[in-house]
C-alpha cells in the first residue's frame, strides 16, 4: 500500500516560516510527478506548487517567489520551503503524487497538515 504522509504544520506568525515535508513509501516503481496542494474552509482545493521527473517545477502566482518545491529522489520526499507566509496562506496542505506501484498507476493523496498564520 502506498502512502504519503505529510509533517511541518503548524502555527506561526504572519512573516514567519515553516518548511513542509512529504514521504512517500510502499510498493512505488516511479514517481512521475509530485506536488503541494491547499484547501482553505469553503474553498476549492487547488495547487500551491509541484515538481516532476524532470524536476520542473510549477507554483501558483500567490506563492511565487516565496514558496519553493523541492525533491529528495533517494527518500521518495518533497518539501515546500514557505516564506513570508501570510494570514491567506491559512489552510490545510495536501500532498499528491503521480505514480506507478506494484498492481497501482495513479495519484495518491497525503492526509493533509494544518498551516495556520496569525495576523
Amino acid at each position: 500500500q502506498v502512502q504519503l504522509v505529510e509533517s511541518g504544520g503548524g502555527l506561526v506568525q504572519a512573516g514567519g516560516s515553516l518548511r513542509l515535508s512529504c514521504a512517500a513509501s510502499g510498493p512505488i516503481i516511479r514517481i512521475n510527478a509530485m506536488g503541494w496542494y491547499r484547501q482553505a474552509p469553503g474553498n476549492q482545493r487547488e495547487l500551491v506548487a509541484s515538481i516532476t521527473s524532470d524536476y520542473s517545477t510549477k507554483y501558483a502566482d500567490s506563492v511565487k517567489g516565496r514558496f519553493t518545491i523541492s525533491r529528495d529522489n533517494a527518500k521518495n520526499t518533497i518539501y515546500l520551503q514557505m516564506n513570508t507566509l501570510k494570514p491567506e496562506d491559512t489552510a490545510v496542505y495536501y500532498c499528491n503524487a503521480d505514480l506507478t506501484a506494484w498492481k497501482y498507476r495513479g495519484d495518491v493523496w497525503g492526509q493533509g497538515t494544518q498551516v495556520t498564520v496569525s495576523s
